[in-house]
Order: C-alpha cells, then sequence, then structure tokens
C-alpha cells in the first residue's frame, strides 16, 4: 500500500479572509473526500468570522457548520500542524501573496473563484453569487475527489490539479443548493 493510501489526505484552501470561499471548500472537501481526503481552510489576513451567507448556503447543502472559524494561515505552517498534502488558494488576492513555507512540500495550485463576501445589491442577489461560488467549489472539488490519487506521480497530479483550477461554472454533477 502506497503511503497516499496508507493516511488521509490533508488539503487546505487558502484566501485572503477565510471568511467565505476557503470554509466553504473545506466541508466540501470533508463531504467528498470520504474520509480519504479532510478539509481545512485559513486567510492571509483573516477577518475574524465566517460569512452568514456562506453558512447559510452550507446548511442548505446539508453540510455541517459547526466548528468553523476564520483563521490565519500561519496556523498551518506552525511546528505541530498537520502536515498538508495539498494547498490550494482559491482567490486572486492569496495567490499573489507570498505564503508561509509549508511543512511536507504539499503540491499546490489556484482555483481562482470570484469573491462572494464582496457582492452588492439585494440579499438574493447577494445569495445568488454566495450559491454560485459554491457551485464551483463543489464542481472542482468532486473532480479533485474522485482522481487517482494513489497511481498520479507527483508531475501528474500538480497537472491535473491546475486543470481543475480552471474548470468554468458547470452544474454540480449531483444538485447541491436549490433555490
Amino acid at each position: 500500500m502506497s503511503e497516499r493510501e496508507s493516511h488521509v489526505l490533508n488539503v487546505l484552501f487558502l484566501c485572503t479572509g477565510n471568511s467565505a470561499r476557503s470554509i466553504m471548500a473545506e466541508r466540501l472537501l470533508d463531504r467528498w473526500g470520504e474520509g480519504r481526503l479532510r478539509g481545512f481552510s485559513a486567510g492571509s489576513h483573516p477577518s475574524g468570522a465566517v460569512h452568514p451567507m456562506a453558512l447559510a448556503v452550507l446548511g442548505q447543502a446539508g453540510l455541517p457548520t459547526e466548528g468553523l472559524r476564520s483563521k490565519i494561515w500561519d496556523e498551518f505552517a506552525a511546528a505541530g500542524a498537520p502536515v498538508m498534502d495539498f494547498v490550494f488558494t482559491v482567490c486572486d488576492d492569496a495567490a499573489g501573496e507570498i505564503c508561509p513555507v509549508w511543512p511536507g512540500q504539499p503540491i499546490t495550485a489556484h482555483w481562482g473563484i470570484p469573491d462572494p463576501a464582496a457582492a452588492e445589491g439585494s440579499e438574493v442577489a447577494r445569495l445568488a453569487v454566495f450559491r454560485t461560488a459554491f457551485r464551483m467549489l463543489d464542481r472542482r472539488i468532486q473532480v479533485f475527489a474522485v482522481l487517482p490519487l494513489a497511481t498520479l506521480d507527483r508531475i501528474a497530479l500538480r497537472e491535473r490539479v491546475e486543470e481543475i483550477g480552471r474548470l468554468g461554472n458547470e452544474e454540480p454533477a449531483s444538485p447541491m443548493v436549490e433555490g
């Protein structure tokens, strides 16, 4: 059994505020990873709170929201932190920042998603933007979760996760959030 098959793989999703996209990605990975993948999230300049609309969208999708918090990415570069196998930035700002050195040399990629927390307009319009971001993340994470991680070499795996980051706003394979 390979090392990748023998333990749960840790995935860290990064954005600036760690209030919406990275939080939703963390929970989606826990769902689609089915015990093989564990999601974490952090921000370079955390907002200090999870956005209420991110919590609403997660709840509507039947995903747990307890224990979620906005946290700084330094927590995952510190001694004793879980070692990450993958680190994905989900916002353009975080992708352009100088990240901490991650123990274990994780595979990294940029999976840019427009920031739903920056949406303006009515509550209905802003919630629609959160749902769109959720669907984009859901689709990418579903594709990632079915990759044959144990059989791909590091170079092929890096190429695949970079391709996933370029996936558009296709509808997910299964309905997640309606109406």
